[in-house]
Protein backbone atom coordinates (compact mmCIF):
# COMPACT_ATOMS: atom_id res chain seq x y z
CA UNK A 1 0.00 0.00 0.00
CA UNK A 2 2.90 2.37 0.71
CA UNK A 3 4.00 2.03 -2.93
CA UNK A 4 0.49 2.90 -4.12
CA UNK A 5 0.63 6.11 -2.11
CA UNK A 6 3.52 7.26 -4.30
CA UNK A 7 1.43 7.06 -7.48
CA UNK A 8 -0.04 10.60 -7.06
CA UNK A 9 3.51 11.95 -6.65
CA UNK A 10 4.50 10.27 -9.92
CA UNK A 11 1.66 12.12 -11.65
CA UNK A 12 2.95 15.35 -10.11
CA UNK A 13 6.41 14.63 -11.51
CA UNK A 14 4.83 14.12 -14.94
CA UNK A 15 3.35 17.60 -14.56
CA UNK A 16 6.86 18.92 -13.86
CA UNK A 17 8.27 16.95 -16.80
CA UNK A 18 5.71 18.50 -19.15
CA UNK A 19 6.70 21.93 -17.84
CA UNK A 20 10.39 21.20 -18.41
CA UNK A 21 9.74 20.13 -22.02
CA UNK A 22 7.68 23.31 -22.50
CA UNK A 23 10.64 25.40 -21.32
CA UNK A 24 12.90 23.71 -23.87
CA UNK A 25 10.37 24.42 -26.62
CA UNK A 26 10.01 28.06 -25.56
CA UNK A 27 13.77 28.52 -25.78
CA UNK A 28 14.00 26.97 -29.27
CA UNK A 29 11.55 29.16 -31.12
CA UNK A 30 13.99 30.36 -33.75
CA UNK A 31 13.25 33.54 -35.69
CA UNK A 32 9.81 35.04 -36.08
CA UNK A 33 8.67 35.22 -39.72
CA UNK A 34 6.98 38.44 -40.79
CA UNK A 35 5.50 38.83 -44.27
CA UNK A 36 3.97 42.01 -45.60
CA UNK A 37 0.72 41.37 -47.45
CA UNK A 38 -1.25 44.23 -49.02
CA UNK A 39 0.42 46.73 -46.73
CA UNK A 40 -0.27 44.70 -43.55
CA UNK A 41 2.18 42.63 -41.58
CA UNK A 42 1.31 38.95 -41.19
CA UNK A 43 2.96 37.24 -38.23
CA UNK A 44 3.84 33.55 -38.39
CA UNK A 45 4.60 32.13 -34.98
CA UNK A 46 7.31 29.47 -34.78
CA UNK A 47 5.42 26.27 -34.05
CA UNK A 48 7.50 25.45 -30.98
CA UNK A 49 5.84 28.25 -28.99
CA UNK A 50 2.44 26.71 -29.38
CA UNK A 51 3.84 23.23 -28.81
CA UNK A 52 4.95 24.61 -25.43
CA UNK A 53 1.33 25.59 -24.84
CA UNK A 54 0.25 22.05 -25.74
CA UNK A 55 2.63 20.81 -23.02
CA UNK A 56 0.93 23.17 -20.59
CA UNK A 57 -2.48 21.71 -21.35
CA UNK A 58 -1.02 18.22 -20.85
CA UNK A 59 0.45 19.38 -17.52
CA UNK A 60 -3.01 20.65 -16.51
CA UNK A 61 -4.59 17.28 -17.25
CA UNK A 62 -1.90 15.49 -15.22
CA UNK A 63 -2.28 18.07 -12.43
CA UNK A 64 -5.99 17.25 -12.24
CA UNK A 65 -5.31 13.51 -12.29
CA UNK A 66 -2.80 13.62 -9.43
CA UNK A 67 -5.44 15.10 -7.13
CA UNK A 68 -8.00 12.56 -8.31
CA UNK A 69 -5.58 9.66 -7.80
CA UNK A 70 -4.56 10.98 -4.37
CA UNK A 71 -8.19 10.95 -3.25
CA UNK A 72 -8.75 7.54 -4.84
CA UNK A 73 -5.88 5.95 -2.93
CA UNK A 74 -6.34 8.19 0.12
CA UNK A 75 -2.72 9.15 -0.33
CA UNK A 76 -2.68 12.86 0.45
CA UNK A 77 0.48 13.95 2.26
CA UNK A 78 2.51 17.03 3.15
CA UNK A 79 5.17 15.94 0.67
CA UNK A 80 2.59 15.63 -2.08
CA UNK A 81 1.30 19.12 -1.31
CA UNK A 82 4.79 20.64 -1.50
CA UNK A 83 5.71 18.66 -4.60
CA UNK A 84 2.52 19.77 -6.33
CA UNK A 85 3.31 23.44 -5.72
CA UNK A 86 6.91 23.03 -6.88
CA UNK A 87 5.71 21.45 -10.12
CA UNK A 88 3.02 24.09 -10.59
CA UNK A 89 5.43 26.99 -10.19
CA UNK A 90 7.41 25.62 -13.14
CA UNK A 91 4.56 24.47 -15.40
CA UNK A 92 2.08 27.27 -14.68
CA UNK A 93 4.45 30.02 -13.56
CA UNK A 94 7.79 29.89 -15.39
CA UNK A 95 6.46 28.52 -18.69
CA UNK A 96 3.68 31.14 -19.11
CA UNK A 97 6.28 33.79 -18.24
CA UNK A 98 8.48 32.51 -21.07
CA UNK A 99 5.50 32.47 -23.43
CA UNK A 100 4.79 36.11 -22.56
CA UNK A 101 8.47 36.91 -23.11
CA UNK A 102 8.40 35.38 -26.60
CA UNK A 103 5.11 37.06 -27.51
CA UNK A 104 6.57 40.41 -26.43
CA UNK A 105 9.65 39.71 -28.54
CA UNK A 106 7.43 39.00 -31.54
CA UNK A 107 5.34 42.11 -30.90
CA UNK A 108 8.43 44.33 -30.96
CA UNK A 109 9.90 42.50 -33.98
CA UNK A 110 7.08 43.78 -36.21
CA UNK A 111 7.87 47.42 -35.38
CA UNK A 112 10.46 49.61 -37.15
CA UNK A 113 13.90 48.79 -35.71
CA UNK A 114 12.06 46.34 -33.46
CA UNK A 115 14.84 43.78 -33.59
CA UNK A 116 17.05 46.32 -31.83
CA UNK A 117 14.63 46.62 -28.88
CA UNK A 118 16.34 46.50 -25.49
CA UNK A 119 15.74 43.37 -23.45
CA UNK A 120 14.48 45.63 -20.66
CA UNK A 121 11.20 45.99 -22.58
CA UNK A 122 10.75 42.21 -22.40
CA UNK A 123 11.49 41.82 -18.70
CA UNK A 124 7.96 42.67 -17.44
CA UNK A 125 7.14 39.06 -18.34
CA UNK A 126 9.03 38.05 -15.17
CA UNK A 127 6.15 39.43 -13.09
CA UNK A 128 4.01 36.42 -13.96
CA UNK A 129 6.25 33.65 -12.50
CA UNK A 130 6.90 35.83 -9.43
CA UNK A 131 3.16 36.19 -8.82
CA UNK A 132 2.63 32.45 -9.37
CA UNK A 133 5.32 31.58 -6.82
CA UNK A 134 3.85 34.04 -4.31
CA UNK A 135 0.35 32.61 -4.70
CA UNK A 136 1.48 28.99 -4.41
CA UNK A 137 3.54 29.71 -1.29
CA UNK A 138 0.59 31.53 0.29
CA UNK A 139 -1.72 28.66 -0.60
CA UNK A 140 0.58 26.13 1.08
CA UNK A 141 0.50 27.89 4.45
CA UNK A 142 -3.18 28.88 4.35
CA UNK A 143 -5.23 26.66 6.67
CA UNK A 144 -8.50 28.61 6.33
CA UNK A 145 -11.49 26.55 5.23
CA UNK A 146 -13.15 28.03 2.13
CA UNK A 147 -15.78 26.95 -0.33
CA UNK A 148 -13.89 28.59 -3.18
CA UNK A 149 -10.55 30.16 -4.05
CA UNK A 150 -8.96 33.36 -2.86
CA UNK A 151 -7.45 34.77 -6.03
CA UNK A 152 -7.05 33.10 -9.41
CA UNK A 153 -5.68 29.52 -9.22
CA UNK A 154 -2.24 29.35 -10.81
CA UNK A 155 -3.10 26.58 -13.34
CA UNK A 156 -6.08 28.59 -14.64
CA UNK A 157 -3.93 31.69 -15.04
CA UNK A 158 -1.19 29.71 -16.79
CA UNK A 159 -3.60 28.07 -19.21
CA UNK A 160 -5.08 31.47 -20.08
CA UNK A 161 -1.61 32.70 -21.06
CA UNK A 162 -0.99 29.48 -23.01
CA UNK A 163 -4.17 30.08 -25.01
CA UNK A 164 -2.74 33.36 -26.33
CA UNK A 165 -0.38 31.44 -28.61
CA UNK A 166 -3.31 29.65 -30.27
CA UNK A 167 -5.22 32.92 -30.60
CA UNK A 168 -2.27 34.54 -32.37
CA UNK A 169 -1.66 31.45 -34.49
CA UNK A 170 -5.23 30.91 -35.73
CA UNK A 171 -6.19 34.61 -35.55
CA UNK A 172 -9.97 34.27 -34.93
CA UNK A 173 -11.88 37.46 -35.76
CA UNK A 174 -8.56 39.17 -36.57
CA UNK A 175 -7.47 39.24 -32.92
CA UNK A 176 -3.80 38.65 -33.72
CA UNK A 177 -2.93 42.30 -34.23
CA UNK A 178 -4.47 43.20 -30.87
CA UNK A 179 -2.68 40.47 -28.93
CA UNK A 180 0.66 41.26 -30.55
CA UNK A 181 0.54 44.84 -29.31
CA UNK A 182 3.10 45.04 -26.51
CA UNK A 183 0.93 47.37 -24.44
CA UNK A 184 -1.89 44.82 -24.55
CA UNK A 185 0.54 42.07 -23.54
CA UNK A 186 1.80 44.19 -20.63
CA UNK A 187 -1.79 44.73 -19.50
CA UNK A 188 -2.56 41.00 -19.71
CA UNK A 189 0.61 40.10 -17.83
CA UNK A 190 0.02 42.52 -14.96
CA UNK A 191 -3.72 41.93 -14.74
CA UNK A 192 -3.52 38.13 -14.61
CA UNK A 193 -0.57 38.31 -12.20
CA UNK A 194 -2.63 40.59 -9.95
CA UNK A 195 -5.54 38.14 -10.11
CA UNK A 196 -3.30 35.38 -8.75
CA UNK A 197 -2.08 37.34 -5.72
CA UNK A 198 -5.38 39.10 -5.09
CA UNK A 199 -7.91 38.21 -2.39
CA UNK A 200 -10.83 38.03 -4.83
CA UNK A 201 -13.33 35.31 -3.84
CA UNK A 202 -13.55 32.98 -6.83
CA UNK A 203 -15.64 29.89 -7.42
CA UNK A 204 -14.42 26.34 -6.94
CA UNK A 205 -15.72 24.52 -10.01
CA UNK A 206 -15.85 21.09 -8.37
CA UNK A 207 -19.38 19.70 -7.99
CA UNK A 208 -20.18 18.25 -4.57
CA UNK A 209 -23.61 17.33 -5.93
CA UNK A 210 -25.61 18.15 -9.03
CA UNK A 211 -28.50 20.07 -7.49
CA UNK A 212 -29.36 23.13 -9.53
CA UNK A 213 -30.05 25.33 -6.52
CA UNK A 214 -26.57 24.73 -5.10
CA UNK A 215 -24.69 24.89 -8.39
CA UNK A 216 -26.25 27.74 -10.37
CA UNK A 217 -22.91 29.47 -10.85
CA UNK A 218 -21.14 26.27 -11.95
CA UNK A 219 -23.90 25.42 -14.42
CA UNK A 220 -23.79 29.00 -15.72
CA UNK A 221 -20.10 28.68 -16.55
CA UNK A 222 -20.69 25.24 -18.06
CA UNK A 223 -23.38 26.65 -20.36
CA UNK A 224 -21.13 29.55 -21.38
CA UNK A 225 -18.37 27.07 -22.22
CA UNK A 226 -20.69 24.78 -24.22
CA UNK A 227 -22.02 27.71 -26.26
CA UNK A 228 -18.76 29.61 -26.79
CA UNK A 229 -16.46 26.70 -27.74
CA UNK A 230 -18.24 25.72 -30.99
CA UNK A 231 -18.97 29.36 -31.89
CA UNK A 232 -15.68 31.02 -31.00
CA UNK A 233 -13.04 28.29 -31.04
CA UNK A 234 -9.91 29.39 -29.20
CA UNK A 235 -11.48 32.77 -28.50
CA UNK A 236 -13.76 30.89 -26.10
CA UNK A 237 -10.84 30.54 -23.64
CA UNK A 238 -10.72 34.25 -22.67
CA UNK A 239 -14.53 34.36 -22.79
CA UNK A 240 -14.76 31.49 -20.29
CA UNK A 241 -11.91 32.93 -18.22
CA UNK A 242 -13.53 36.32 -17.74
CA UNK A 243 -17.00 34.78 -17.37
CA UNK A 244 -15.63 32.70 -14.51
CA UNK A 245 -14.40 35.86 -12.77
CA UNK A 246 -17.63 37.75 -13.40
CA UNK A 247 -19.92 34.92 -12.24
CA UNK A 248 -17.79 34.36 -9.14
CA UNK A 249 -17.93 38.02 -8.14
CA UNK A 250 -21.62 38.48 -8.91
CA UNK A 251 -22.76 35.43 -6.99
CA UNK A 252 -20.11 35.67 -4.25
CA UNK A 253 -19.87 31.93 -3.87
CA UNK A 254 -16.68 32.00 -1.81
CA UNK A 255 -16.44 32.84 1.87
CA UNK A 256 -14.18 35.80 2.70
Amino acid sequence: MSNLKQIPNLFTLLNLAAGFVAIILCLQTGETILNQQDGDWKIYLPEKIWWASVCLFIAAIVDFLDGFVARLFKATSDMGKQLDSLADVVSFGVVPGLILYQLLRISFAQEPQGLETSMLWLLPSIVFPLAAAWRLARFNIDTTEREGFEGMPTPAAGLFIASLTFLTLYNPFGIQSLLLNHWVLYAICFFVSWLMVSRLPLLNLKFKNFKLAENKSRYSILVIAMVSIPLLGWLSVPVIFFSYILVSLLLKTSKP
